[in-house]
């Protein structure tokens, strides 16, 4: 008897994740720190090795590290697009046939291999650009993108009403947002007392577990569903893959089609500041005036985690006296607000309290999943949420090539310049909701806009 729960292989998933991003991070940083200047980076002290005094040999030094691992980060990103564009786009675009769970095994095979050579690259001393080649072998089976979309596309499936699809989700968020803020917080730790050898071994294991439960105790219900189909030649699968998606948008009445591209292009946009700043925060962190040590970004990594928590909050109770589009614009505003906050914060206390305005910063994402999955078809939501993982497949990964670009150019003379220019760029998702809201978005008409035309394809 298999199990319809995916939200243990979610936990597991997002502890990963949460743990894998601040130690690969600081890991390549202590790296490049020791390979680059004849400076040993000190574990045991309060403060991160940082020097304040800009006049001092070793804040120019600092100042080059810096540069140097956000340049290693860009063309490690880089190096993923392309393989995890294609195998994300097709792994969930053919789930709609051949079940859920596939995308989610293959992707959690791929950051497992990941993962163990990370374990390896760091107890042999191995040259840590290697990152990048096993970034780029990695990506041909998908990524955490890839995981997630399959995911929600496996609970969309077990949703029947429409408000039902924005709690789940929520409640997906608030688990990933509870482990995730739980991680953070003991990151740090984890670095101080097990080093970066057992914490990535940690890793490894937890992506095991999860593999294994994927693979022997999840059910997939949509291939029980569609184990009648008949089978059909690769050539011929591949076809009808890019087919379901043009169809997606072909079948679509023109105002339906607005709408999706004007969602779509509102959640890839908040998507790209969001996902793209992220890496910034730690670097921006262990940078001076606030020289933070893995603690102290342990702490922050907690705080900006303790959004996923808030924002379930606030949609739960959002929900019963607004629609979907009113919480989106409170999550976009809030998020802007922080992100100008940041900017401006040059003491440990300024830089938690510009957290506070974050507290709304996952609502968008979760509201908009849902307005997206209540204007296409039961039978197109593998479809719509392969779009949806392609699209931040390449949105994550050029935003954050673009943001590490930006900050290692702009470092030197003023390191807030990007979360400047990020609270700008959120002016462009808040823009595409406002013509959402004018073209009157209301959830009722189009659950019956979709069942006219049903309807209408039948009788033809």
């Amino acid at each position: 008897m298999k199990i319809l729960f995916v939200e243990p292989a979610i936990f597991l998933s997002a502890f990963a994740m949460t743990l894998t991003s601040p130690l690969t991070t600081q890991y390549v940083y202590r790296r490049i720190w020791e390979e680059t200047g004849n400076y040993t980076f000190s574990s045991d002290s309060n403060i991160s090795e940082c020097e304040k005094n800009k006049s001092s040999p070793i804040f120019a030094f600092q100042e080059e590290v810096q540069k140097k691992v956000s340049r290693f980060n860009l063309q490690m990103d880089i190096s993923g697009l392309i393989p995890g564009l294609v195998s994300t786009f097709i792994l969930l675009s053919i789930s709609d046939h051949y079940g859920r769970k596939f995308p989610m095994i293959l992707s959690s095979v791929g950051v497992l291999a990941t993962s163990v050579w990370l374990c390896l690259l760091c107890y042999f001393a191995f040259p840590f650009q290697l990152l990048i080649a096993s970034t780029f072998v990695g990506a041909f089976c998908g990524n955490y993108t890839t995981f997630w979309g399959a995911c929600f596309a496996y609970i969309v499936d077990q949703c029947k009403e429409h408000k039902q699809k924005t709690i789940r989700i929520a409640i997906i968020d608030f688990l990933v947002g509870l482990v995730t803020g739980l991680t953070g917080l003991l990151s740090g730790y984890f670095i101080r007392g097990l080093g970066f050898g057992w914490s990535f071994l940690i890793i490894a294991v937890s992506l095991a577990v999860n593999l294994i439960y994927i693979l022997f105790f999840l059910g997939d219900p949509v291939k029980e569903f569609s184990s009648q189909n008949v089978t059909m030649s690769c050539s011929e699968g591949f076809k009808n893959l890019f087919y379901r998606t043009y169809m997606l948008f072909k079948n679509a009445s023109s105002k339906r089609r607005f709408l999706l591209c004007l969602l779509l292009f509102t959640m890839i946009t908040y998507f790209f500041v969001v996902i793209g700043i992220g890496p910034i925060f730690i670097l921006y962190e262990l940078d001076s005036p606030l020289c933070w040590n893995e603690v102290f970004i342990g702490y922050g990594s907690a705080l900006n985690s303790a959004s996923f928590l808030t924002s379930f909050l606030g949609i739960w109770l959002f929900s019963y006296c607004m629609e979907d589009i009113h919480m989106a614009f409170i999550g976009i505003f809030t998020t802007m607000t922080g992100m100008a906050m940041t900017a401006f914060a040059k003491t440990t206390l300024m830089m938690f309290l510009a957290r506070a305005p974050f507290l709304f910063a996952v609502v968008p994402f979760s509201v908009l999943r849902s307005m997206l999955s209540k204007v296409v078809h039961s039978t197109e939501q593998g479809t719509l949420f392969a779009c949806i993982a392609f699209l931040e497949t390449l949105g994550g990964v050029t935003a954050v090539s673009t943001f590490n670009g930006i900050y290692s150019v702009t470092v030197a003379w003023y390191p807030g310049f990007t979360f400047l220019l990020s609270a700008g760029l959120l002016l462009l998702p808040a823009i595409s909701l406002c013509v959402v809201k004018c073209i009157s978005w209301n959830e009722g008409s189009y659950e019956l806009l979709i069942q006219e035309e049903s309807s209408e394809d039948n009788r033809s």
